[in-house]
């Protein structure tokens, strides 16, 4: 994997950022591109080729779709070839064993399974190329005229291979002409270290906690013990993601670009249809723009607005990964949501704030429970350990011991505490020094740990 190589990154870091900057605005794309792909290489030498055609079709479908914008019937045409070569990607390498193991259940037949190996980011990048020929379209964006600026767009290794989702429209004016200063360079460059510790200080220590948890006997688990392990599992997966979101977002800004929030802090929300809207913001809003609004959205009858939801929900689901788990996971999430559109909001709005925190707590978290678990067997066998193992053991004593101070570092830093202090902090020489004093040592504990720790997996590469 990219990330598992640490003389890769001091080396392919400091090379890009010096050529980068020291050459004139004219060759940066062509060197962010370069830079990229090498980047994308290093961990899917092959893969390369696919992102490279997924890059070509839209390019000359978007070109197409505006060539044609006065004639309904061919730019629909293009429209469609690029929405059906994006999705039998996607299909093709994501979902191809878990519908040959489909075919095989229900038919009893024994087709064998391709093995084929997912190509990194694929979600993401065919998710980009086809929301562009979709603006294109629609005529939100200008098809681009070059295609080595398209190329740029769909490459940018800061967000290319575990998101977020980044549109054409959001970047389109960037892409040729960007503000690239020395402030921006520095609030990239901290946001990006923010990232990289909650990734690695924080990500990598508490999922070790599930890890060690859910690798022993699940009959043995005690109740307290399988809660641990989905809270470890929730913190893990939002300091992950959110810390890879942290760095794409600043090295966005390091090289001039403006990347839109991918996350707003989600386990402050006070119900789900709120937990959705500060959670992994770009798939949402992706959903919401290109699915749910053109079936209608809710402006159609409550029964047409049930299905568009559910539709969503499952493709949600379904976009992350290729077992049953996931699509109970999308399923499950609509299914609340729509309880909390149609029966439960006229309730939920006359509870206390910390009553409506704790319900969308519990509800998220048993989410969680479902969406870590692509065995059923196993989901079940742990669902069951919950329900009727004993209360405490000596293992949860044990785990809550050694990982309680990690799990309050998560608790606080989950919350808004970073952004209220930074508020209320003056600015001043002495407080500077001190923030950087505190990167300083957080860079090298980082680093200690990298170059010192196996375990360091990004849960969003493999969707």
């Amino acid at each position: 994997m990219i990330f598992s190589s640490i003389p890769f990154l001091f080396f392919f870091f400091p090379l890009f950022i010096l050529l980068y900057f020291s050459l004139p605005f004219k060759y940066k794309n062509y060197i962010l591109l370069l830079f990229s792909l090498i980047f994308y290489a290093w961990g899917e030498p092959i893969y390369i080729l696919l992102m490279i055609f997924s890059s070509i079709v839209d390019f000359i479908n978007g070109k197409n779709i505006e060539k044609y914008k006065d004639d309904n019937k061919k730019k629909k045409i293009y429209l469609i070839i690029s929405i059906i070569i994006n999705i039998s990607l996607l299909g093709f390498f994501k979902y191809a064993d878990f519908f040959i193991k489909v075919i095989n259940n229900i038919l009893n037949l024994d087709i064998p399974l391709l093995n084929l190996g997912l190509p990194i980011g694929i979600s993401f990048f065919t998710f980009q190329t086809m929301s562009y020929s979709i603006d294109v379209y629609r005529g939100d964006v200008k098809a681009e005229k070059d295609f080595f600026t398209f190329m740029t767009y769909v490459c940018m290794f800061p967000q290319l291979i575990a998101g977020p989702i980044v549109r054409y429209e959001t970047v389109s004016s960037e892409l040729h002409k960007r503000d690239i200063n020395f402030k921006k360079f520095a609030d990239g460059f901290t946001r990006f270290l923010r990232g990289l510790f909650k990734k690695v200080l924080i990500a990598n220590n508490i999922g070790l906690l599930f890890t060690l948890i859910t690798s022993s006997e699940v009959n043995d688990i005690s109740i307290m013990t399988g809660v641990l392990a989905i809270v470890s599992y929730a913190f893990q997966i939002y300091f992950d993601f959110s810390g890879y979101s942290d760095m794409a977002i600043g090295m966005g800004n390091m090289c001039g670009f403006t990347f839109l929030e991918n996350f707003n802090y989600p386990y402050i929300s006070k119900s789900i249809t709120e937990f959705w809207r500060r959670w992994h913001i770009s798939l949402s809003s992706w959903f919401k723009d290109y699915v749910y609004i053109p079936l209608g959205g809710s402006r159609v009858n409550i029964l047409k607005n049930i299905r568009n939801i559910l539709i969503v929900w499952i493709l949600t689901g379904f976009w992350h990964g290729a077992s049953w788990n996931f699509i109970f996971w999308g399923l499950y999430y609509g299914i609340l949501l729509l309880l909390e559109k149609f029966v439960l909001k006229k309730y939920i709005d006359k509870l206390p704030d910390f009553v409506k925190h704790i319900y969308t707590i519990i509800l998220v978290f048993i989410g969680w429970m479902i969406f870590a678990f692509d065995d059923s067997k196993y989901l079940f066998e742990f669902i069951k350990a919950l329900t009727s193992n004993k209360f405490v053991d000596s293992a949860f004593l044990y785990y809550f011991k050694n990982y309680f101070l990690i799990l309050v570092i998560a608790t606080l830093f989950s919350l808004p505490v970073y952004p209220k202090v930074k508020e209320k902090v003056n600015n001043s020489i002495f407080t500077s020094l001190l923030s950087i004093s505190i990167y300083v040592i957080l860079f090298i504990v980082t680093l200690s740990y990298l170059v010192s720790d196996t375990y360091n997996p990004f849960l969003y590469f493999r969707f």
